[in-house]
C-alpha cells in the first residue's frame, strides 16, 4: 500500500518517501483526470518510485470513476507496459 497523497492545493498527487517527495500533476476537466506531469527526485530514481506513484494515481483514478487523459510520457509509457490500465484511458472520438 502507498501513501499517496492527492494534494488538491497544488493540484498533484504527491508520493512521499524516504524524506523525498514525487509527484504527478493533474487537472480535473470535464471530469477527466488529465495527468500532465511526473516528477521523481534524482535520490529515489532506479528504485521504482516513478511507477509506483503512476500505479497509485491510475488505482486513485479507477476508484473515483474518472477516466484518464496522459499528457505525460511517463504514464503514457507506463500504461502501455501495464495494459491492464489501458481501460482508463480516454480516447478521442474515432480513435
Amino acid at each position: 500500500m502507498t501513501d499517496l497523497i492527492d494534494n488538491t492545493s497544488r493540484r498533484r498527487f504527491e508520493l512521499p518517501v524516504g524524506g523525498e517527495v514525487a509527484f504527478a500533476d493533474y487537472a480535473v476537466e470535464g471530469g477527466r483526470l488529465v495527468l500532465s506531469h511526473t516528477s521523481v527526485p534524482s535520490a529515489l530514481e532506479g528504485r521504482g518510485v516513478g511507477s509506483t506513484l503512476v500505479r497509485a494515481v491510475l488505482d486513485t483514478a479507477r476508484a473515483r470513476g474518472m477516466r484518464v487523459v496522459s499528457r505525460c510520457s511517463f504514464v503514457t509509457a507506463f500504461i502501455r507496459r501495464h495494459p491492464e490500465y489501458a481501460d482508463l484511458l480516454e480516447r478521442p472520438p474515432g480513435g
